[in-house]
């Protein structure tokens, strides 16, 4: 049996545990989307686990959503993320950062006016924070057909920018309801070109991300993060959505990625059909794993690695208490997003509680 104090093989990083950082926006980044001020003492607080997967990074300024959230795009951004990342590095970890698009997960309050872009002008029935409070969804614009390879570029341009901020590579986000993850579902994409229709076309622009950016980096660099049946911004992915996800994990498995990020909602079928589809690394995020179940997915090898969210934003020495069979701080929910040190940076760790 293996256990989650192994060592794992990702890409050409020697991981030093099998646990991960799961993805998770704070929105503490300045309003240029260069990294905030306290994200590197962030990051590196939390390197016990053997991978950081950062927060939803935007790869252009059509893809932002929400206020204050970090892009990697510009000269700024790539010298933001270059203090986190030798940060990270220096206490021993490696770092990922998320690519993520929000699609029409967006509102032109918080993007100097812009339209949010998605494979269909179809509103989600979704409300979105905005500097003037929660605010209605707005309809997107349809990308045309010609417009969909400038937003793979920008995928492309964003993974060589993270490289060279001394990412060790980066997680495309394929889920939780954004545009690549709206590509996916038929109640979110009406298209009748090459990218709507049929499951192959549906999956389509998904595996070309995936392409490109592992064409450009390396596929050693590159993961990415899927959801299957995850239903946020009103999202439906019907009955072939399985289906769907063992189509394009198949496709994925021969670009040879580094990994896949699979968000578990319940399709126990489709975990096993996964995990025999995809040869490389599987990350597993179950929510609302509880803590005696930590590590039991690698034990039964049904996954390489296990990422955690919330226990992680709360205890940056999640490891060492893990082992030490130490009590877990609470989350304090008032202060996930935004703000300053508050809820980000001061959660005592083991070694300074008195």
């Amino acid at each position: 049996m293996t256990d989650i104090w192994s060592t794992v093989t990702l890409g050409t990083l020697t991981l030093q545990n099998r646990l991960a950082m799961a993805p998770m926006t704070r929105s503490r980044a300045e309003t240029d989307g260069t990294p905030g001020a306290l994200a590197a003492n962030y990051y590196a607080q939390r390197a016990g686990l053997g991978l950081l997967i950062s927060e939803g990074t935007q790869p252009s300024a059509e893809g932002q959503g929400y206020i204050f959230t970090p892009g990697i795009y510009s000269d700024a951004h790539v010298a933001g993320w270059r203090t986190i990342s030798d940060a990270v590095h220096a206490a021993g970890s490696h770092l990922f950062i998320q690519l993520m698009h929000v699609g029409r997960t967006s509102h032109p309050d918080n993007v100097n006016g812009a339209k949010a872009v998605a494979p269909s002008a179809i509103a989600p029935a979704d409300q979105i924070f905005t500097a003037s409070g929660m605010q209605p969804v707005p309809e997107p614009r349809a990308l045309a057909t010609e417009e969909i390879a400038r937003v793979i570029e920008d995928f492309r341009y964003a993974a060589r920018r993270a490289v060279e901020a001394g990412a060790d590579g980066v997680e495309i986000h394929g889920a939780n309801g954004y545009l690549i993850q709206q590509f996916f579902a038929p109640n979110a994409n009406f298209r009748t070109d090459a990218y709507g229709g049929s499951i192959a076309n549906r999956a389509r622009f998904a595996i070309e991300v995936a392409r490109a950016v592992a064409d450009e980096i390396g596929a050693d660099r590159t993961g990415i993060r899927l959801s299957p049946g995850a239903t946020l911004g009103g999202l439906d992915e019907g009955q072939e959505g399985p289906d769907l996800y063992r189509h394009l994990v198949s496709e994925l498995n021969q670009l040879g990625l580094a990994y896949v990020h699979l968000v578990h909602l319940g399709d126990e079928a489709l975990l096993q059909d996964v995990r025999g589809l995809w040869n490389g690394v599987l990350i597993l995020n179950r929510p609302g794993r509880t803590l005696d179940q930590v590590g039991s997915d690698v034990a039964s090898g049904t996954a390489d690695v296990e990422a955690y969210g919330q226990l992680v934003l709360s205890n940056p020495d999640f490891p060492a208490r893990l082992k030490a069979g130490a009590e877990m701080n609470p989350a304090d929910r008032a202060t996930y997003f935004g703000g300053n040190a508050a809820g980000y940076t001061d959660y005592p760790t083991l070694s300074n509680v008195a």
